[in-house]
């Protein structure tokens, strides 16, 4: 006869719950990006606080206050704002959009010097009052950003990492859905490297469903989806920030989109793929430079970096991107 017990107790058959406590995302930077990522979030219900933070105190306010008189037609939460850093307190994931304004034909590496000097200003009082926290870099330029920014705060490249490339990958499957006619969320491309001019499309690795692209075919309109076509993609997601900037002042939606899409993936552990910016150590032969490359992100932050088929151009094109970045990074004394 067996001596286990008729009866087993609920505390056996399940593991314990983990503690569970209100989650808050702090953003840094009420501008065009910051307050339109703080939208995102509370459109989504990404968490049960959203602040917004910037030096401009009747703006930030104004921000917050626009977003919280339609609380009621959102997943339940709460907004605020202010020029203190301490409402940043015990957040779960820190975003900093605060940068200076690209402004039209101006590259995103042409603002690094201004940036990184308010990386150097902001980012002590942050890691003061959520030393805990994810942190997410957006400010651009983004790679340079982050790499300066791991030095300046000491925080490890788990828990600091930039948004990278997960706009321009998302813009590189949209432009690739027009052309073959399939959905976006089955086409799965990635652009790596630098999150600027000299980021690199991973053409051999792209495919729709399981199909590989380099076998798809003929496009919508009936050309061949070969080299040029490759190339005339990849010249439109490169460029497409510069057309937004010099329509509208600035790129503030997809951005705000692509954001609140890895801060879902931090804050419900969704262990997802995405081209965050990281330092990468002997990825591809590439290392001491942050750049995107595939990796899962999950509630500790970056995790794994991914490295997918490559081509020897592709591989030549990552290699002299990193370069790029790191001689940036360099001249700014990181």
């Amino acid at each position: 006869m067996s001596d286990l017990p008729l009866t087993t107790s609920s505390e056996s058959l399940y593991p314990p719950r983990r503690e569970s406590r209100p989650t808050k995302i702090a953003i840094i930077g009420a501008g065009a990006v910051g307050s339109t990522l703080a939208y995102a979030c509370v459109i989504r219900g990404l968490a049960r606080e959203v602040v917004l933070q910037d030096i401009n105190k009747q703006k930030v306010e104004a921000e917050a206050l626009d977003i919280a008189h339609g609380i009621q037609f959102t997943p339940a939460a709460s907004v605020s704002g202010s020029d203190d850093v301490e409402i940043c307190r015990d957040a779960d994931v820190v975003v900093v959009t605060a940068g200076a304004r690209q402004k039209p034909g101006q590259s995103r590496l042409e603002l690094a010097g201004a940036t990184v000097s308010i990386m150097e200003k902001v980012l002590p009082g942050l890691t003061a009052v959520a030393p805990h926290a994810v942190y997410i870099m957006v400010a651009n330029p983004v790679d340079v950003v982050t790499y300066a920014s791991l030095k300046i705060s000491g925080l490890s490249p788990q828990q600091m990492f930039g948004s990278g490339t997960v706009l321009d990958t998302s813009r590189l499957r949209y432009l690739v859905s027009l052309e073959t006619g399939t959905a976006v969320q089955n086409i799965h491309a990635y652009i790596a490297g630098e999150h600027g001019d000299s980021e690199v499309p991973l053409w051999s690795s792209a495919e729709i469903g399981n199909v590989p692209l380099s076998r798809w075919g003929m496009t919508l309109s009936g050309d061949e989806f070969d080299a040029d076509v490759r190339a005339r993609i990849g010249r439109e997601v490169m460029e497409s920030a510069y057309k937004i900037i010099e329509g509208k002042g600035s790129t503030n939606y997809a951005v705000g989109l692509a954001v609140s899409r890895i801060i879902s993936a931090v804050l419900n552990d969704e262990r997802r793929v995405l081209t965050v910016s990281t330092l990468l150590e002997d990825w591809a032969g590439i290392s001491d430079v942050c750049m995107s490359t595939p990796t899962i992100v999950g509630r500790e932050g970056a995790g794994r970096r991914l490295l997918p088929y490559l081509s020897m151009d592709e591989r030549d094109a990552l290699t002299n991107s990193g370069m790029r970045l790191r001689e940036v990074a360099r001249s700014l004394g990181y």
